[in-house]
């Protein structure tokens, strides 16, 4: 019943975030200087033309009527139409969010196997080399902007050594998978052709590494110092000198100890994966949620670009909600207030 509470007051708090999101998204959407109608019908639009427009898309409203008929339609389910392709949005970023959910899983999985693995060495070899190099790793990953690493990949590892496909979920003849998740690696697994697996994991292994680079350097920074803390403890002592094996000292007590932080870290990095991904599908022609919204953006196609932050903030805090959920599950000391 405590869980069950604890849940419910969780998920009452989420609710005047997306509030506050949806207030932010759609403020900083309209402050830009630029005339929608124009930028969609051309420098030749005549002024009647372009009232005609303002009018089909209720833009000769306030913006207190527009805020309010975009989160009546929201509540709907409906998040409006986009001025470029005539389509709903949520039309739209249901057939790109598929790849951009493949890209952002398959990142966050490279960055826990990892980073977690480089934190634990770190912390059992504190201050030794092999710590300073784990550190120097985790800045230079923090630090590199992710489009010049996409760069610098694509120029390295396609264009000078063709190891890997430039760019795009698969090469340019090919056809997908029959369509099951909309995830290429997973659909052809269950269509049972290894060839497009291959293919699609090949296409997937820069955009991934280079999106989940930076996090991998948090995640091994988080498991670090979480276990550098757990292995002080009085109870790792005493299960060291019962004459456990090393591997269990370190990966069945001290790892299931201080793996807590990282997986509320996780949830965190997740979002932040989601959202991150519009650099690396522009760098990388992903055709995803992320390339979708840029190319939104340079034509001021408002709708999209609030559907897009909607969705990537509805995500981030189910994620998190989920987490705290799970964290109180794994760690019955945690106070359910």
């Amino acid at each position: 019943m405590k869980i069950l509470e604890f849940s419910l007051k969780r998920f009452l708090f989420l609710i005047p975030v997306l509030i506050g999101v949806t207030l932010l998204t759609f403020a900083v959407s309209h402050v830009m200087p630029s005339n929608p109608a124009a930028v969609a019908l051309g420098p030749h639009a005549t002024e009647d033309t372009i009232k005609a427009f303002n009018q089909r898309w209720g833009l000769d409203q306030p913006l207190y009527i527009q805020y309010f008929r975009y989160v009546k339609s929201l509540c709907m389910g409906d998040l409006g139409t986009s001025m470029q392709s005539l389509r709903p949005v949520s039309t739209d970023l249901l057939a790109y969010f598929p790849a951009t959910l493949e890209l952002t899983l398959s990142s966050l999985f490279f960055c826990l196997v990892l980073g977690i693995p480089i934190g634990v060495i770190s912390a059992v070899r504190k201050d030794r080399l092999i710590d300073h190099l784990s550190r120097i790793f985790s800045l230079i990953g923090v630090s590199i902007p992710v489009f010049w690493l996409g760069l610098l990949m694509l120029l390295v590892l396609y264009f000078q050594f063709d190891w890997f496909p430039g760019g795009g979920r698969l090469a340019a003849m090919s056809s997908p998978p029959p369509h099951v998740t909309g995830l290429y690696t997973v659909d052809s697994l269950l269509d049972g052709d290894w060839s497009k697996f291959k293919e699609s994991v090949l296409h997937l292994i820069l955009p991934m590494t280079c999106l989940g680079f930076a996090v991998t350097g948090v995640i091994s920074r988080m498991t670090r110092s979480s276990m550098i803390s757990v292995l002080q403890e009085q109870y790792m002592r005493t299960a060291a000198a019962k004459g456990l094996s090393f591997y269990k000292v370190i990966y069945l007590h001290a790892l299931k100890n201080a793996i807590l932080p990282v997986i509320t870290i996780s949830g965190v990095l997740f979002g932040q994966l989601l959202a991150g991904a519009v650099l690396t599908e522009t760098v990388f022609a992903w055709p995803g949620m992320g390339l979708y919204i840029v190319n939104s953006i340079l034509h001021f196609d408002f709708q999209p670009i609030m559907g897009f932050t909607v969705i990537v903030a509805i995500v981030y805090v189910l994620i998190n909600f989920i987490v705290d959920i799970l964290y109180v599950i794994i760690d019955p000391r945690i106070s359910l207030k």
